[in-house]
């Protein structure tokens, strides 16, 4: 799964521009997928068929395919181009970062050196709308094209995995992952667009009403840093899959959430939960749409998530697969 993982991580899919990946996944997906449907927002969802059949609509998986970014709002000569953020992203973290967008390569620029700027400018976190994209000179861009964080695939330390994109690039890989597995019952995996922005993607597949189980395999912000105490630090890498028993958007259903971390218990799967509300995730879409559904996450914890170097810990990410492993075979609502 790593070179899945590493390959998903690196392509460019900003919101509303998810072309590359969205072609990884039907390629990764192709000799397993009974059916997929592609849909005018730029969801996938794959059926994967079993030999089983029962009377209740098949359990679905989804992870979204989209990652933050950048979208040029105007060029204003000599290739300085003015723009604003897709999805959640802090200035702090964006600052002196390389950009791709399409072949063309800039750098998010404050506009003034330390050495140029105020006392006063140095003590505040500039607006996205003091900012600049560098991009040498280049006068190509147009307003709406939109790019990525520039970064490598890392592995290092005790099992740590540096990258762009992890969320939710993981999610995808753990779809990929359990779909090329037969589990002898219908599944859906569901690959959406436009999280970032707004759960918008999973909105137009939960209209669709193909499910009324979803577990949405997610990431999560961890907070395990030195100056944190206790509950300040959210989850951790090394602690396990995050089973949260609510976010943002959504308070999950709990006797799913009773028998997702059960059945990790009985596995012997490694698990934590959240210990901040905060954040959303496509779960919201999937429990308000439509007829509305049973939702629950399972996410990998991240340190640095929405930036160009996320962290994430490679024991969690197959205490993720498991988990949801476990869910197929053994989740009780789903004995036929």
């Amino acid at each position: 799964m790593i070179e899945l993982l590493k390959r998903l991580a690196l392509a460019n899919g900003p919101s509303g521009a998810e072309d590359d990946v969205r072609e990884i996944i039907k390629t990764e997906a192709g000799p397993y997928a009974d059916e997929i449907i592609e849909d005018a927002m730029g969801n996938l969802i794959v059926l994967r068929k079993g030999k089983s059949t029962s009377k209740k609509k098949p359990l679905m998986f989804a992870a979204h395919s989209d990652e933050v970014g950048i979208i040029i709002t105007e060029s204003v000569g000599g290739g300085f181009y003015k723009f604003d953020f897709l999805g959640g992203v802090d200035t702090r973290v964006a600052l002196g970062k390389p950009i791709k967008i399409g072949a063309v390569s800039g750098v998010i620029s404050p506009g003034k050196a330390w050495h140029l700027s105020t006392e006063a400018e140095r003590k505040r976190l500039p607006k996205v709308t003091e900012l600049f994209l560098d991009c040498f000179g280049n006068e190509s861009l147009n307003p709406g094209d939109s790019g990525t964080f520039i970064s490598s695939f890392e592995m290092f330390g005790d099992g740590y995995v540096k990258a762009k994109a992890l969320d939710d690039r993981a999610g995808c890989a753990v779809l990929l992952t359990l779909m090329k597995r037969d589990y002898g019952r219908d599944i859906y995996y569901a690959f959406t667009a436009q999280e970032e922005v707004g759960t918008r993607g999973s909105a137009a597949v939960a209209a669709r009403g193909l499910s009324d189980t979803v577990i949405v395999v997610e990431t999560t912000t961890a907070a395990d840093y030195p100056d944190r105490d206790g509950g300040e630090k959210i989850c951790k890498p090394g602690g396990g899959a995050v089973v949260p028993f609510m976010d943002a958007g959504s308070i999950f259903n709990r006797a799913l959430w009773q028998q997702i971390t059960a059945l990790a218990d009985e596995a012997g799967i490694k698990w934590q939960t959240k210990t901040r509300v905060a954040g959303g995730t496509d779960a919201r879409s999937f429990q308000q749409r439509g007829f509305g559904a049973k939702v629950c996450a399972i996410s990998l914890p991240v340190r640095n998530l929405h930036s160009p170097s996320c962290i994430a810990k490679l024991e969690d990410l197959d205490s993720v697969l498991q988990l949801c492993e476990a869910v197929i075979r053994r989740l009780p609502s789903f004995d036929d």
